[in-house]
């Protein structure tokens, strides 16, 4: 049997010893190829269980990313089985110029420069940035290195993508365009959001997150806009 993209066995996050759970005893299971929008009010813990799924932030319970246990010894294999989205772009563009970020993972994994080139671009145009390859990073706007930020995510095909707060910054041809993106995909992926209306485009199952806890995991919606 395959196993899920990801799970979550009794998974709780604490920034304090002794404080209160960001994420509190969460159990989810999302198969592979699924799309789930992880929503709720600020502070609910979708950032915090993002970052929990590949290891920058430590966790108490049982967590699995694609089969593999997240424990210091996987690490590794964990965040090759994951493209993640900050939800500040900054946090991850990490060369001079768009292409040199986008193509980072490929190179990375010991593909060839001219090759990861190649990937890169065609991850960039993908998002509608293809014609910035060349720009340096610190003289786009922030919705244009939202999309470089999630073409150096999208460029390796991981089997699982965690994307927080994708369609931040961007206007709504670049939302609609995101989505029917991501719809395609065959990568499993959970989809932090404030955005309901993204979210009931790009992804299939929706789960709200309150105080930390599990609110409400389900196909509608319309559930989760009147619960909000």
């Amino acid at each position: 049997m395959t196993a899920p993209a990801l799970e979550l066995d009794h998974v709780s996050v604490r920034y304090e010893a002794h404080g209160p759970a960001i994420v509190d005893d969460l159990m989810v299971s999302i198969s592979q190829g699924e799309r789930v929008a992880l929503v709720g009010l600020n502070g609910s813990g979708k950032t915090t269980l993002l970052m929990a799924s590949v290891g920058l932030v430590e966790h108490e319970g049982a967590l699995r990313v694609c089969g593999h246990t997240l424990t210091h010894r996987t690490l590794q294999a964990v965040r090759e089985s994951v493209g993640f989205l900050f939800n500040v772009p900054e946090d991850q563009l990490l060369f001079p110029k768009v292409l040199d970020d986008a193509a980072f993972a490929l190179l990375r994994r010991g593909m060839s420069p001219q090759r990861a080139a190649t990937r890169a671009r065609e991850a960039l145009e993908a998002l509608g940035v293809g014609e910035l390859a060349q720009a340096p990073l610190h003289h786009l706007s922030h919705g244009q290195k939202q999309r470089v930020a999630l073409a150096g995510a999208l460029v390796s095909n991981p089997p699982l993508l965690l994307l927080d707060e994708p369609s931040a910054a961007l206007d709504p041809p670049a939302k609609r365009a995101l989505a029917h993106l991501l719809s395609g995909l065959d990568a499993a992926m959970v989809v932090a959001t404030h955005d309901l209306e993204f979210a009931a485009a790009a992804c299939t199952r929706f789960i709200l997150l309150e105080r930390g806890r599990m609110a409400m995991d389900v196909r509608d919606v319309a559930a989760v806009r009147e619960r909000l």
